[in-house]
């Protein structure tokens, strides 16, 4: 049992060595003789600069009868209501043709690196939700006493195991995407579902034969069949089992989801290497692209063990 002081002391030491790091992180920026500029991110994040307002297509400003300037097609449909902006930089009576400034206007919007992180929570939840069916079905099928079934399983999961998932990606989008015409971020979704799947399987697999036979035995012997009680007795037991690797797992399939940029989907990844081409702070840049991975990583885990934690009051 510690003491109150040893806890102390060890406290200490762990905060002691995160400045450590913090500090050595510093001091190799010193080395390199590097200036941070954090202030070049934040715009990339969230920002309310003046965007301008375009002309969808020719036309004239004219003024309707509450006095407000409007944009009019030659067919006198009402195209773009000038009322709603402030700084509106053209009159009554202009001749306005397509893609011309009408005004602008300064509104909180995302940046890009928001929006890349926005369509890696999209690609990571829908290929969590498909490896968790895929992978339930695989790992039946890989304790099932059809051979047939039990081997396509096996052959599945050693085949998607032994290959690297980036040339899973490659495959799926060059082959199977132009087979099946199929966009971006469905195939991205497909590759990584199906990836994640073969591991999700062996988990499932191992957290039902984890359940002792006598379970499955007192089930059927209350005259329940085998659908019956595999999900009434074992898989709600062998998922509070599995819940930890599982989150391992889905921890990795949003790492996993940056090799998707590769195909160009415009992820976290991808939207910071274009950021980068632009502001000249790599290293911000990174360091804010890896704490944005961070924050979901853990968030996920966070959610985990909550639920765990919920489920073990639960017995």
């Amino acid at each position: 049992m510690q003491t109150q002081a040893s806890k102390i002391l060890w406290n200490g030491v762990f905060v002691a060595i995160l400045l450590s790091l913090c500090g050595l992180i510093y001091l190799s920026g010193e080395k390199i003789d590097y200036n941070w500029n954090w202030q070049r991110v934040v715009p990339y994040i969230v920002n309310n600069e003046a965007a301008s307002v375009s002309a969808p297509q020719d036309g004239s400003i004219e003024s309707n009868a509450a006095g407000q300037l409007q944009l009019v097609s030659d067919v006198g449909e009402v195209l773009v209501n000038l009322a709603e902006f402030e700084n509106i930089s053209v009159y009554e009576g202009d001749l306005v043709f397509e893609g011309d400034q009408l005004a602008s206007s300064e509104e909180w919007r995302i940046g890009p690196l928001t929006e890349g992180l926005i369509v890696t929570i999209k690609i990571s939840l829908w290929s969590l939700v498909f490896a968790i069916l895929l992978g339930l079905v695989i790992g039946l099928m890989r304790i099932a006493d059809n051979p047939a079934l039990r081997k396509l399983s096996i052959t599945y999961i050693e085949i998607i195991r032994g290959t690297p998932l980036l040339v899973q990606i490659f495959i799926v989008y060059f082959f199977i995407g132009t087979v099946f015409d199929l966009e971006r971020f469905t195939a991205g979704v497909i590759a990584l579902s199906v990836f994640t799947a073969a591991y999700v399987a062996e988990i499932i697999r191992s957290g039902i034969q984890s359940i002792p036979k006598g379970q499955m035995e007192a089930a059927r012997s209350l005259g329940m069949n085998y659908p019956q009680a595999m999900i009434n007795v074992i898989l709600p037991q062998a998922f509070k089992r599995t819940l930890p690797p599982m989150a391992g797992q889905f921890i990795n399939l949003i790492k996993d989801s940056s090799l998707v940029s590769v195909i160009s989907i415009t992820d976290l990844t991808k939207a910071g290497r274009e950021v980068v081409s632009g502001s000249f702070a790599p290293f911000e840049v990174w360091f804010t692209v890896a704490l944005l991975y961070l924050v979901l990583t853990s968030s996920l885990s966070w959610a985990i063990q909550r639920l765990e934690k919920r489920l073990a009051a639960s017995d």
